[in-house]
């Protein structure tokens, strides 16, 4: 196989592109850009864990600390989800990673916080009120749903964020809303409150698929360029 220059997030993102929509296989993919396979399936794993930005921030480490270390392999052991679903659940960047985790915590080894001068991905999460999770969901949204990034900005678990996020896209603005206690419920939230926050989030996802489309014309160019 011959020696080609280094490959750039975008390009990596680009083939990923490709294989997702159906157009190539990794092992072709593999093979135009000049690399091994398991860097292919790696970047794969990548995207279907942190997104595009998990692509594109290849130069940014990630900070995983002792404790979502311990959170993710005991999730993983109690059957909460597959490899793959306890990655995205808590950002880590590869189900090699999180294997590796759970090899030395099966053979008692200490799981050390791991990672400088990246994002921390903070377990600890706190109360919040329904506007703020509008806010933190709108800012996600506009941050290609870097659940990371935006649990650092706002002081939240990166678990709170995404459970957030997910909830929002599957069930709409209702589902931010938390009835426990004596919050508010849904049905007295006024309409004009309701529609304050689904205009919030409708900007906001209008913005990512702006940020969508400008990423897609750039991942055409490299397309063209590089096969």
């Amino acid at each position: 196989m011959s020696h080609k220059a280094k490959i750039s997030g975008l390009e990596k993102a680009a083939a990923i592109e490709t294989y997702l929509r159906g157009e190539d296989s990794l092992n072709h993919l593999a093979t135009l850009l000049g690399v091994a396979y398991p860097s292919v399936y790696q970047w794969l794993q990548t995207y279907q864990s942190l997104g595009a930005n998990g692509l594109l921030n290849t130069g940014k480490n990630t900070a995983y600390t002792e404790e979502l270390k311990t959170y993710a392999v005991e999730d993983y052991l109690s059957g909460a989800g597959s490899h793959m679903e306890i990655c995205k659940k808590y950002g880590i960047k590869s189900t090699r990673q999180l294997r590796n985790w759970i090899s030395k915590y099966n053979g008692h080894e200490k799981l050390k916080s791991s990672g400088t001068g990246g994002v921390p991905i903070m377990t600890k999460g706190r109360k919040t009120t329904y506007e703020e999770r509008v806010e933190i969901v709108k800012y996600c949204i506009e941050h290609q749903n870097n659940y990371a990034e935006t649990a650092q900005k706002y002081q939240m678990s990166y678990q709170q964020v995404y459970s957030w996020t997910t909830k929002y896209e599957n069930d709409g603005v209702d589902a931010l809303q938390d009835n426990r206690g004596k919050r508010k419920s849904v049905d007295k939230m006024s309409e004009i409150e309701k529609l304050r926050s689904e205009n919030k989030l409708l900007e906001a996802k209008n913005k990512r698929q702006q940020m969508e489309i400008d990423f897609l014309k750039k991942l055409e160019e490299i397309e063209r360029w590089r096969f």
